[in-house]
C-alpha cells in the first residue's frame, strides 16, 4: 500500500516540473501565452476522447451509452457553472470599456484562465491518482505503467496551469502553488481509495466518475482554453498549439504500449 501511495504522489506532483518551466519564461508574449493555451486544450481534448471517455465505456457494467451519458451530465455541469457566473473574453470585450482598463481585464482573464485549467486537471488527477493505487495493489508492474504515463502528461499540464497565472499575476510563488496543488489532488485521490474508496471501487463507478471528468475538461477547452488562446492575435498558434498538445499525449500514451 506504501509503495502504490508513492506511486501516486511521484506522478501527481510532476506537475511541479511543467510549473517550473512556465516560472523561467520571463514576461511571456502573445505567442507564448497563444501556444501554451492551445497546448492544454489540446492536452485535456485529446486525453478526454481517447483515454478517459474510451477508458469508461471499456468497462463491462458501463457499456458506451452509459459512458457518454455521464460525459454529457460532466459537460452540463460546468455549463451550469458557467451559467451561474458569467464572463467575457477579450475577444467579446465592449469597444465602450476605456482602454486604460484592457490590460486589467486581460490579467484578470488570464488569472480565471489558469485556476480553471487547475480547476480541472485537478478534478481529472483525481481518479487518476485512484486508478494508480488500485492498478498497483493489484498488479506492482500496472501501477508502475500507469504511473509512468501520468507523469509525463502531468509536465506539461503543469506548465499550462502555471504559465497563464504567472503572466497574470507576476509571481512565480502563486502559479507554482496552483500547479503544485493540482498534482496534490492525485495523491489525495490515491488516499481516499486506501482509506474509503479501496473496499468498495467497482469498475462501474469509476468508469462513471472518468467519463463526467473528461465532460468537464472538454468544455473547459472549448468554452475557456481556445476562445482564450485566439485573443492574443494569433491566427494560427493556437491551432498549432492545440495540435502540439495532442502530439504530445499520443506520444506519452503510445510509450506504455
Amino acid at each position: 500500500m506504501l509503495i502504490a501511495l508513492l506511486l501516486a504522489a511521484a506522478a501527481g506532483l510532476s506537475t511541479t516540473v511543467g510549473s517550473l518551466v512556465g516560472v523561467m519564461v520571463r514576461k511571456p508574449g502573445p505567442r507564448f501565452m497563444s501556444f501554451t493555451l492551445g497546448f492544454s486544450a489540446g492536452i485535456m481534448i485529446y486525453i478526454s476522447f481517447v483515454e478517459l471517455l474510451a477508458t469508461a465505456a471499456a468497462y463491462e457494467d458501463v457499456g458506451f451509452l452509459k459512458a457518454n451519458i455521464a460525459f454529457i451530465l460532466g459537460m452540463g455541469c460546468y455549463f451550469l457553472l458557467d451559467f451561474l457566473i458569467p464572463h467575457e473574453y477579450e475577444g467579446h470585450l465592449d469597444s465602450a470599456v476605456p482602454p486604460g482598463n484592457d490590460a486589467a481585464r486581460q490579467s484578470a482573464h488570464l488569472k480565471r484562465t489558469g485556476l480553471l485549467v487547475a480547476l480541472g486537471i485537478s478534478i481529472h488527477n483525481f481518479p487518476e491518482g485512484m486508478a494508480t493505487f488500485v492498478g498497483a495493489m493489484e498488479n506492482l508492474d500496472l501501477g508502475i505503467a500507469i504511473a509512468l504515463g501520468i507523469a509525463i502528461h502531468n509536465i506539461p499540464e503543469g506548465l499550462a496551469i502555471s504559465a497563464p497565472i504567472y503572466a497574470a499575476t507576476g509571481s512565480r510563488r502563486k502559479a507554482f502553488a496552483w500547479s503544485f496543488v493540482s498534482g496534490v489532488s492525485e495523491v489525495a485521490g490515491a488516499g481516499i481509495a486506501a482509506l474509503v474508496l479501496a473496499p468498495f471501487m467497482s469498475g462501474a463507478l469509476m468508469g462513471y466518475v472518468l467519463a463526467g471528468v473528461a465532460g468537464i475538461m472538454v468544455v473547459i477547452s472549448l468554452d475557456e482554453l481556445i476562445p482564450a488562446a485566439k485573443s492574443f492575435g494569433s491566427e494560427h498558434v493556437p491551432l498549432i498549439g492545440t495540435i502540439a498538445g495532442m502530439l504530445v499525449m499520443m506520444l506519452s500514451l503510445w510509450m506504455l504500449k
